[in-house]
């Protein structure tokens, strides 16, 4: 390589979209089990957004970002998992806002040459929350009745076209006629309106109930996804667009049917070098196989991630926001 410097986009204070600056910074070196790449595709993701704004506090200057996909182009001496030319993605690297990017081997996946760059970019972070949702946290069988809620979002999205491949029943929620259109789209059985779902799920399962939700919504769905589940059924909230769930009463639990709960995170369902590998893997095979088709809404240029910034905040994303290097 002969570049020393390397186009980045960061902040030095934080606040609105306009913060966000494209800069010139040194070319980093790896680690010892460091790899360096060259960046293909970014995600944008709300995290960074709350980083960006100041509402988490980050270092300054800060480089966001830490979804990417790239081709390898220098490791570290104690590297054994890549080579240069490698094409590798990741949900777990640091600073890709950038020309290139450094990342632990033991965090980064080797990518097949069947998957397309923007594919690859936007796959891990709600690919791998979709597949730890629905094979770890309450591993869905055939046959089994599900509700996703936000399923014209990224992870609902994902999540319905493999449930449907699984054999699953899948109940989900939209707030408007052009997501009901999206949702239907990826394969849903019964797209509903938030207003009055509860109800109407009791109607199509005759009372009975479902076997599992994934309630990423929070604070406006969750006491009533609690009450669509049958006796033992499991709530799984995943996060909180709407806002965070008031404290709650465990005994609530037991007179809707002894139902369980959990709060799940994707830092805890990928944890080593194997586990992410796994669900890398059957992702990929999904896309090979036609079971998953990714959606990604706009792609920004790096140097725009102002403006990408801006079209996410507005909430109107219909699937993946990246930047392209």
């Amino acid at each position: 390589m002969t570049d020393t410097t390397m186009t980045t986009v960061h902040l030095e204070a934080t606040g609105a979209p306009d913060v966000l600056v494209a800069a010139q910074l040194p070319l980093p070196t790896p680690g010892s089990t460091q790899v360096l790449v060259k960046t293909r595709a970014v995600g944008v993701n709300f995290i960074e957004t709350y980083q960006r704004a100041g509402v988490y506090p980050v270092p300054l200057p800060f480089v966001p970002g830490t979804e990417a996909a790239g081709e390898v182009v220098a490791v570290g001496p104690d590297v054994t998992h890549f080579s240069v030319g490698d094409r590798l993605a990741t949900a777990n690297a640091t600073a890709t806002y950038a020309e290139y990017f450094l990342v632990d081997q033991e965090l980064a996946v080797g990518v097949p040459e069947s998957i397309s760059w923007e594919d690859a970019g936007a796959l891990p972070l709600q690919g791998m929350t979709a597949h730890y949702l629905i094979s770890s946290t309450f591993r869905v069988e055939p046959g089994h009745k599900v509700l996703v809620h936000a399923g014209a979002g990224g992870v609902g999205g994902i999540a319905i076209q493999l449930l449907k491949a699984r054999g699953a029943t899948v109940f989900t929620t939209v707030s408007s006629d052009e997501k009901a259109k999206i949702a239907a789209a990826h394969g849903a059985d019964h797209v509903l309106r938030y207003e009055g779902f509860a109800e109407n799920i009791k109607e199509l399962t005759d009372g009975v109930g479902l076997d599992v939700v994934y309630d990423g919504v929070g604070k406006d769905t969750f006491e009533q996804s609690l009450t669509v589940l049958k006796t033992r059924g499991m709530a799984v909230l995943f996060g909180g667009a709407s806002g965070q769930v008031a404290p709650f009463d465990l005994q609530k639990l037991n007179g809707l049917g002894s139902l369980y709960v959990t709060r799940p995170t994707l830092a805890h369902y990928s944890q080593d070098r194997q586990e992410i590998s796994w669900r890398m893997g059957e992702l990929f095979d999904a896309i090979e196989s036609g079971d998953l088709n990714l959606t990604v809404d706009q792609t920004f240029p790096l140097t725009q991630a102002a403006d990408a910034h801006t079209y996410l905040e507005a909430r109107k994303t219909r699937g993946k926001v990246l930047l392209l290097p």
